[in-house]
C-alpha cells in the first residue's frame, strides 16, 4: 500500500531512531534581508573609511573622518562660546562677578582649569596639603576677595621675575644668628600660646617680649596678622607649614620661602578670571 503522508518539504536523509531532518527552506523574507545587509555593508565601505591599507585607509567617497566631525563640532562649540569667552577676558573680574550669567561660566570653566593648573599642589579638593594653603577656608594671607585673588594668580607668591609678584621675607631667626635655641623656644611657647595650643608658661612669658621686639611688626601685638605684608594671623590654629613646636621650631628657625608661580605669562585674561571666580566659590571667598 503506498505511503501517503510523505513530507511536502525534501528531507536531508539524515535519520535518527526513526527522526529524519527536514531540509526546509529559509524564509523569503529572512534571505531578502541577509541580501540587503551584504549590499548595505558594500556600500557603506564604499562611502565611508573601511578598507585598511599599509599607512592610512580608503578615505570613502563621502570624505568623512570621526576626527574631521570632532573639528567641526569644536568649532561649532567654540563659536557658541565666543560672546561668553570674550566677556570674560574682557571684563574686570567684579564686572563679571555682578553678572550671573557669566559668573556661573565664570566658575564652571575655572573648575576645569583648576584641574589641569592647580590640582598638583592645591589637592583635587583644594584642601592643600602642608606647604600648599587650603582654599576652602577663610583664611588668606593677602586676601580673599575676588581682586586679592587675582593678583595673586596673575602675579604669584615669590615669583622670580615678576616685580608684582607677592613677597614677603620672614627673617630666618635662628640660621641668621637673631635668637638663640632658647629664645626661639620662647618664642614658640608663645605662639602656641595666643593660639590656644599650649597652657601659658613662664616659656611663654619670656616669648612674649622677644615676640614684642621681633614679630609683632608684622604679625601684629595680638598676632593677628597684617595682610598688607602677607604676614599669617597667628592665632586662628590654622598652620600653612604645622602648629606642633617641631614645625613652628622649624619656621622660626629658617623661615619658610614657598613659590607659586605668576600665571600671567601662561595663561590668558580669560582663564585667570575664571580662576578667581572658582577659587572664590570655594566657600572661604570673601
Amino acid at each position: 500500500m503506498a505511503d501517503t503522508n510523505l513530507p511536502s518539504v525534501e528531507t536531508t536523509h539524515h535519520e535518527w531512531d526513526g527522526i529524519e531532518e527536514l531540509n526546509t527552506p529559509l524564509p523569503r523574507w529572512w534571505l531578502w534581508t541577509f541580501y540587503a545587509t551584504i549590499i548595505f555593508a558594500l556600500g557603506y565601505m564604499v562611502a565611508y573609511p573601511a578598507v585598511p591599507l599599509l599607512s592610512t585607509a580608503t578615505a570613502g567617497m563621502l570624505n568623512w573622518s570621526s576626527r574631521g566631525q570632532f573639528a567641526q563640532e569644536q568649532a561649532a562649540a567654540k563659536a557658541a562660546r565666543a560672546g561668553t569667552e570674550q566677556a570674560l577676558a574682557s571684563l574686570p573680574i567684579e564686572q563679571i562677578a555682578a553678572d550671573p550669567r557669566l559668573m556661573g561660566a565664570a566658575v564652571e570653566g575655572g573648575r576645569a582649569a583648576f584641574k589641569v593648573n592647580c590640582v598638583q599642589c592645591h589637592g583635587a579638593g583644594a584642601a592643600g596639603s602642608p606647604g600648599y594653603p587650603n582654599l576652602n577656608d577663610n583664611d588668606w594671607l593677602w586676601g580673599g576677595d575676588l581682586r586679592a585673588i587675582h593678583t595673586t594668580l596673575e602675579h604669584g607668591i615669590r615669583h622670580p621675575g615678576d616685580e608684582a609678584t607677592r613677597m614677603s621675607q620672614m627673617p630666618a631667626f635662628g640660621r641668621d644668628g637673631i635668637l638663640n635655641a632658647g629664645q626661639i623656644a620662647d618664642v614658640v611657647s608663645h605662639v602656641r600660646v595666643i593660639a590656644g595650643a599650649e597652657a601659658p608658661s613662664r616659656s611663654a612669658q619670656r616669648g612674649a617680649q622677644l615676640y614684642a621686639d621681633s614679630c609683632a611688626a608684622c604679625h601684629g601685638a595680638e598676632g593677628k596678622g597684617d595682610r598688607a605684608l602677607g604676614a599669617p594671623n597667628l592665632t586662628d590654629a590654622i598652620w600653612l607649614y604645622g602648629g606642633d613646636r617641631a614645625a613652628l621650631t622649624q619656621t622660626v628657625t629658617n623661615a619658610r620661602y614657598g613659590v607659586m608661580p605668576g600665571w600671567n605669562r601662561k595663561l590668558d585674561a580669560a582663564t585667570l578670571n575664571m580662576l578667581a571666580a572658582y577659587v572664590h566659590s570655594l566657600g572661604g571667598g570673601e
